[in-house]
């Protein structure tokens, strides 16, 4: 039989530029840091893992193939498999990302992958996310603030200008897969800080005419060092957003205002 060689070309690349070419059957390494919190005898070690590359194989596809046909025990999260969840999270050669969305040709042919960092760590490479945006959102009240003291249920919405709710709709994109939070340096120091995805929530309700609450009440919330003030401008999340959210004007925009609320 003979060999077969296709030419893929990373995006953003030119025909010609920053091309490589990945045979049909290359060996392809992954390095799993592997811990199970509940097993006594359990220690943190990397397990490796050898598997033929094939053409389009994604992160998620390789790793599906591992628990099928190697070590059924491995732990990793799934559920949409097209960056839509977010469950799929994790470092993969030391960047939070979506094993979904991350090709195996561009990152291998060794990989090394651990848990996101900061979150309860289940097993392997499976992380309680949603703990973690449980809690903050419950401390940052995400939903929309209502003053009238009866919701009338039956009463039209009012209309909302296209540009802003265009706006409100590229921030309300984010899939809380915890990639953000991973590559934060205070979230890695301050338990309770709130993130890159707690202020892009804070923006984002802010621009909705819908919601009654002012600058006062959102300082009152993030106005600390677990908030806003807390954030060291290192970028890292606004680098690693699978979605590419504009979390370093969010960032900016928020710290702005709340910096003027703490003024007055």
């Amino acid at each position: 039989m003979s060999e077969s060689t296709i030419t893929f070309i990373p995006p953003g690349a030119k025909p010609g530029q920053g091309a490589r070419q990945v045979k049909d059957g290359e060996k392809l390494t992954i390095r799993v840091l592997r811990y199970n919190p509940l097993d006594p005898d359990s220690k943190p070690h990397l397990q490796a893992y050898e598997l033929e590359q094939s053409a389009g194989m994604t992160l998620f596809i390789a790793l599906n193939e591992i628990r099928e046909k190697l070590d059924p025990s491995l732990q990793f999260d799934f559920v949409c498999r097209a960056g839509i969840c977010g469950s799929c999270a994790m470092v993969i050669n030391g960047r939070p990302t979506l094993a979904c969305r991350t090709l195996t040709r561009d990152v291998g042919p060794e990989i090394i992958l651990a848990p996101l960092p900061v979150f309860e760590l289940i097993g392997d490479l499976s992380v309680n996310t949603g703990k973690w945006m449980r809690a903050m959102s419950e401390r940052l009240e995400t939903w929309v603030h209502l003053k009238q003291a009866e919701l009338d249920l039956t009463r039209i919405e009012e209309k909302m200008d296209p540009e802003l709710a265009e706006k409100i709709y590229e921030l309300d994109r984010c899939i809380e897969c915890g990639c953000c939070v991973s590559a934060c340096g205070t979230a890695r120091m301050r338990e309770d800080f709130i993130g890159a995805v707690g202020i892009n929530k804070i923006a984002r309700f802010r621009l909705d005419p819908r919601d009654d609450r002012t600058d006062a009440d959102y300082y009152d919330v993030i106005g600390d060092d677990d908030g806003v003030f807390g954030c060291m401008s290192l970028l890292g999340c606004h680098d690693v957003c699978p979605k590419e959210l504009p979390l370093q004007t969010q960032l900016a925009f928020v710290r702005r205002k709340m910096a003027g609320q703490g003024f007055k």
